[in-house]
């Protein structure tokens, strides 16, 4: 049955959306037609949280109103305290599509945002090497040590994902994005970078807002999954992913995991016909 994610403590939200809404122009708004609407969220830090939905729904809308991006037209974003007012430099995105710069090596793409990024950009001739060793111990930890040197059109698709994840967290940030990053790879490569994102979220504990259409995926990774209504989005359910820490992939082939999958799955199908209250009814939020 769905339920809603632990509460968070007392002032200890990192993501906080306060009755969010979003129209794209002032006609839109005027016209009360609305990209997302009503979205209250409270994400504990260091929470891994999946959001998933029919094609459509809000789901990068969401990402934006996370990032800055976008500016909500009614209600608040907060994230770490402070409110979103634009792009945050806190946080680090990754998307399906690696694009990486194809006349940069891997080190060279991983190092960019330091490049452009305040603090980093006022000191990075000055502290290049020091830079260049955090990534390369990144590109190591993802199983890309000795790479430095290639080139993107060198590399695999899961390879070039493996450098586009690195790209995203070489500044540390305190959020991690991720806009089906894994949509277009095979399964096997798909599942090997599950368990590195795993493992990098393990050891550093930086919150995760990841947007998938796999709900395999979301259940393997999240700590709760969110489930978004047909446009304008909003969040009709939010399942607490209760299955033990640190997961491998032996647990995706249980009746726990796979019960999970099919509950999600089912209030998808409800989404996608015109029984979204049947969503509801099993403990979605209003």
């Amino acid at each position: 049955m769905a339920q809603p994610s632990p509460a968070p403590a007392a002032g200890a939200s990192f993501i906080d959306f306060q009755d969010v809404w979003l129209a794209y122009n002032e006609t839109l708004l005027a016209h009360n037609n609305f990209a997302v609407e009503a979205i209250d969220m409270q994400v504990a830090k260091g929470q891994f949280i999946a959001i998933v939905g029919p094609s459509g729904c809000g789901k990068s809308t969401f990402m934006k109103l996370t990032t800055g991006l976008r500016k909500p037209s009614r209600g608040r974003v907060m994230i770490d305290g402070q409110p979103v007012t634009g792009p945050l430099k806190i946080s680090g995105m990754a998307f399906q599509a690696p694009s990486l710069l194809p006349w940069r090596t891997t080190l060279d793409n991983v190092l960019l945002p330091l490049e452009i990024v305040e603090p980093y950009r006022s000191n990075f001739k000055a502290r290049r090497a020091e830079y260049a060793q955090r990534a390369s111990a990144l590109l190591a930890r993802v199983g890309l040590g000795g790479y430095e040197a290639k080139f993107p059109w060198q590399l695999s698709g899961g390879m070039q994902q493996r450098v586009s994840i690195c790209r995203a967290l070489i500044h540390e940030p305190k959020m991690l994005l991720l806009d089906e990053p894994f949509g277009a790879l095979d399964a096997f490569t798909r599942e090997e970078l599950w368990c590195i994102l795993r493992d990098l979220w393990l050891e550093q504990q930086f919150n995760v807002v990841l947007v998938t259409h796999d709900l395999r995926e979301s259940v393997f990774l999240a700590d709760t999954v969110y489930v978004m209504s047909k446009g304008p989005g909003r969040f009709v359910v939010n399942r607490a992913i209760d299955l033990p820490r640190a997961r491998d992939l032996e647990i995706t082939y249980t009746t726990q995991f796979t019960d999970i999958v099919h509950e999600l799955r089912s209030h998808i199908g409800a989404i996608r016909g015109t029984a979204t209250p049947a969503a509801t009814a099993s403990g979605a939020t209003p």
